[in-house]
């Protein structure tokens, strides 16, 4: 005889046997002691999970001959043939080879037909999906409305392809993959029987790549029986499959947390001359970074984590002197990255740029440090002086350092402010505040009413009024802020308009408000005139020498430095207040 392999050997006969769909196989029990079955059942999931088995044993205790019973006899004649697949009254149909309008034709003239010594006439339909629309079209009374004595059986793994007249004649049936625990321990009983020695890490190592299907697990390890003798090391086993040991992902991913990039790239070089698929490597990488970010927030680990009781404190250790959201960073540029990886010509240069790069982020601060850190910048901030707008940018956006002037009562005079120096900033502690000067008054040539200042410069003067507008009115002030000041007399402002004719539009509609809040800033009544923008001659040199050293002076800022150092950031830009 030939030799039958364990998929067939050890196929399941009764509800007891199956494995991991106890939530399938428990309401089917019940059905049959209540005499509650429908005459329609559509089972659905991924491959080799028991979809047609679970059909057969159904079938089985539906005409067993001591009765429809949960747990069939298999030793009457109808449970006999139905395992050998030779029952006259049980007809087991492929759908991708009979999906054919004239197929169900014939079906729907045989059903009228009783059974022959069976209690039912059972029709199995595996993938279903594969029927043509006609052909479910064709089914649809018959599916609705069967006789008495016929029930129809369905198994697919793609049943969002059924049309949905078919799926709410069925009851569905949706079965799950089989976690690693239950194939680790099922394989381990046929070893057992087979009497074949192999330590439970190898199964685990067969279960894992096996994806949830118990019988893609059983042929892997049909074929591992076949090529080896005596007992069966995990490291032989992952030479057979071609897969890569668990022991290198651990490796790596330790070699990535320490930044150890030598080490890394040694591994993969390693990986690489063994013939491994660094593609495959790259995708198990990506998932154990996810599985330490799920161990690492120490929430549900057992349900979301398919791994091995040790392997999921191997992972514990790994991450307890790392922050999630460092382990979060590895993972965004693991998943980022796939694209790159997945259509290399040359995977294994690609993924030593992807390591490079990720050992040359440093980790992000939590954010309970950074506000931290933020809380004391602030404090120390208002005591400094400032030169311009810094923006840097960081791992999580931008901050902002804006210019810190003193200010008095009313009628009191701006105050000059005292240099701190970098050092005396970086050593300084929170009791620790700089000492400003006392403020001098203001000359007496200078006055301040109602928002204007004779000493601001005209940009400075023009942010000022377009900040007065917007108390007023936030719309006509943002299209104020694309135009400029042209020039400022005793009575006049006149206004350079810039951009398309929109801005123009809205300008001109607002020029009452724009009226009322200049007289209102200068403290007398002012005359507005707008004209269009024209192409200015090339920035006087002085102007642009002295902008320039003020933004040398603003870098130069101490506070600039103390801002890119917490953030881990980069200037971008400085402007100009």
């Amino acid at each position: 005889m030939a030799y039958l392999v364990l998929a067939r050997k050890y196929r399941p006969q009764t509800f007891g046997e199956v494995v991991g769909q106890a939530h399938v196989t428990r309401t089917l029990t019940n059905a049959i002691t209540a005499g509650r079955v429908a005459h329609a059942i559509l089972f659905t999931g991924p491959r080799g999970t028991g979809k047609t088995t679970i059909a057969r044993i159904l079938a089985k205790a539906m005409n067993c001959n001591k009765g429809s019973s949960p747990v069939p006899c298999n030793v009457c004649r109808s449970c006999r043939e139905i395992t050998g697949g030779n029952a006259v009254d049980v007809f087991e149909i492929d759908g991708a080879s009979n999906n054919s309008v004239d197929q169900v034709r014939e079906l729907r003239g045989n059903v009228k037909y009783m059974p022959a010594h069976s209690a039912y006439k059972i029709y199995i339909i595996d993938e279903v999906h594969m029927l043509s629309i006609a052909a479910f079209n064709a089914l649809l009374k018959t599916l609705e409305e069967p006789p008495p004595h016929v029930m129809f059986f369905f198994a697919t793994t793609e049943p969002h392809k059924i049309p949905i007249t078919i799926l709410s004649r069925c009851q569905r049936y949706d079965l799950r993959r089989i976690d690693i625990e239950s194939i680790t321990g099922h394989l381990s009983e046929l070893c057992e029987k087979e009497q074949i020695n192999i330590p439970v890490e190898s199964l685990e190592l067969i279960a894992r790549e096996a994806g949830g299907s118990m019988r893609d697990a059983m042929s892997l390890l049909d074929q591992i029986m076949s090529c080896t003798q005596g007992v069966i090391e995990p490291d032989r086993i992952a030479d057979i499959l071609g897969v890569i040991d668990r022991t290198v992902i651990f490796d790596l991913s330790a070699a990535v947390l320490s930044a150890d990039l030598p080490k890394a790239l040694d591994i993969i070089d390693d990986t690489y001359e063994h013939g491994h698929d660094l593609k495959r490597l790259y995708a198990d990488l990506t998932e154990h970074f996810r599985n330490l970010l799920v161990v690492k927030w120490g929430r549900r680990v057992e349900k979301l984590v398919d791994l091995p009781a040790h392997e999921i404190e191997l992972m514990i250790m790994q991450v307890k002197d790392t922050s999630a959201t460092y382990l979060n960073q590895i993972f965004d540029l693991f998943f980022q990255e796939e694209a790159s990886i997945r259509f290399a010509s040359q995977p294994k240069l690609a993924l030593e740029m992807i390591f490079m790069r990720m050992l040359l982020v440093k980790p992000a601060l939590p954010i309970d440090v950074l506000i931290e850190k933020l809380d004391h910048l602030k404090k120390n901030f208002n005591t400094l002086p400032g030169e311009g707008l810094l923006e840097t940018q960081a791992g999580y956006g931008s901050t902002e350092a804006v210019d810190s002037r003193s200010s008095g009562e009313a009628g009191a005079g701006a105050g000059k402010e005292t240099a701190v120096t970098s050092a005396r900033l970086h050593d300084q502690s929170p009791d620790r505040i700089p000492v400003v000067a006392d403020a001098e008054p203001m000359p007496p040539a200078v006055k301040a009413v109602s928002g204007f200042d004779a000493a601001d410069d005209p940009e400075t003067m023009w942010e000022k009024i377009i900040d007065a507008v917007g108390r007023e009115k936030p719309s006509v002030a943002s299209n104020m802020a694309k135009c400029r000041l042209k020039e400022l007399k005793a009575d006049t402002l006149e206004i350079e308009v810039n951009g398309n004719g929109f801005i123009t539009k809205m300008v001109t509609k607002n020029l009452a408000t724009l009226k009322h809040v200049c007289s209102n800033f200068f403290d007398r009544e002012m005359q507005i005139k707008l004209c269009k923008k024209t192409d200015l001659p090339a920035g006087n040199p002085k102007e642009m020498k002295k902008n320039n050293q003020q933004k040398h002076e603003a870098l130069r800022h101490p506070m600039v430095s103390e801002a890119i150092e917490i953030f881990n950031g980069t200037l971008v830009d400085v402007k100009k207040l």
